[in-house]
């Protein structure tokens, strides 16, 4: 092989080389993956013995290929980078290997800590941004009845309606939706930009303030009260298996009791962790609302009315 690599004349025979090298390494049954750690036997405090495991949600052992002996090693590895999704996970007999489901059952987990976990007051105290809650409950209310969280409580409503400035350009809200890590890690970030940009454009701006148990269509029920021209609710998503802090950021026009997602516009998969940045989307809220402010519309009539031009 050393012959082969000196007598090398162009990337072609660099290329069949290296397939063979590859191939070889198939034969002899090494892993072509990111080489990871495996289990480590330590002594507990106890005494007794503890096996160790390396943490699956590392990125190299999330990437690793999981199939003993691809067809096309190098297709497969191409394929697993362009996505999340769990690819090449491979199989022992009719079962997941270990890896897969502990790695599985790991993600699971953080989606379950985004679903049921709690918006800390220091996160709602650095932006002033005071508490309300819909007829939802709890959490368990939350997750079987979504029409109660598509409406305040009544003592919500009176709290909107003695605290908020009425008639605004645009009412900024947040919503802990599905996740509330989407708002732990994204609002610090997202909501500055949206807040100075609109004041930028001249737009006045509503009292802020945090909803609990929260679903979009309750930005139907918070306009009825403060009657802005718009409304911007920032809300967790469902989370995902491998992406569970996803901000979303919903924008309507007028909203008021009957209006529907037809009514609305969105910009979704707000993160860091392989969305859009939340700089960035904050960058695109502020654009999105001139625009429904300009056409008076939003939604599918926001876009007609673009069209129109």
């Amino acid at each position: 092989m050393t012959e082969e690599i000196t007598r090398a004349q162009s990337p072609a025979d660099i290329e069949q080389i290296v397939a063979k090298v590859i191939a070889e390494l198939v034969r002899e049954g090494l892993p072509l993956g990111v080489p990871t750690p495996g289990p480590r036997a330590v002594a507990g405090d106890d005494g007794g013995l503890v096996i160790d495991l390396p943490d699956p949600t590392l990125e190299p052992a999330r990437r690793t290929l999981g199939v003993a002996h691809p067809h096309d090693p190098d297709g497969l590895r191409n394929l697993c980078a362009a996505t999340t999704a769990r690819l090449g996970v491979g199989r022992t007999g009719a079962r997941p290997r270990t890896a897969s489901l502990l790695l599985f059952q790991a993600d699971h987990a953080v989606t379950q800590d985004a679903i049921y976990g709690v918006v800390e007051e220091s996160t709602k105290d650095a932006l002033g941004l005071f508490t309300v809650t819909t007829q939802v409950a709890d959490r368990e209310e939350y997750l079987l009845r979504p029409d109660l969280g598509r409406r305040l409580s009544e003592e919500s409503k009176a709290t909107i309606a003695e605290r908020c400035v009425k008639g605004v350009d645009v009412q900024l809200c947040v919503g802990d939706g599905l996740s509330a890590a989407a708002i732990t890690n994204n609002l610090a970030d997202i909501y500055p930009v949206i807040e100075q940009g609109l004041k930028a454009a001249g737009l006045s701006l509503g009292t802020p303030f945090f909803i609990e148990n929260a679903r979009v269509g309750v930005m139907n029920d918070i306009n009825a009260i403060v009657g802005a021209k718009a409304v911007v609710l920032l809300i967790g998503e469902r989370p995902g298996l491998g992406i569970a802090d996803a901000m979303s950021a919903y924008m309507g026009f007028d909203p008021q009791p009957g209006k529907s997602d037809a009514d609305r516009d969105l910009i979704c998969m707000i993160t860091t962790h392989g969305g859009t940045n939340p700089l960035e989307a904050g960058a695109y809220v502020v654009e999105f609302v001139k625009k429904m402010i300009q056409h008076s519309a939003s939604g599918v009539r926001l876009r007609d009315a673009i069209g129109a031009q």
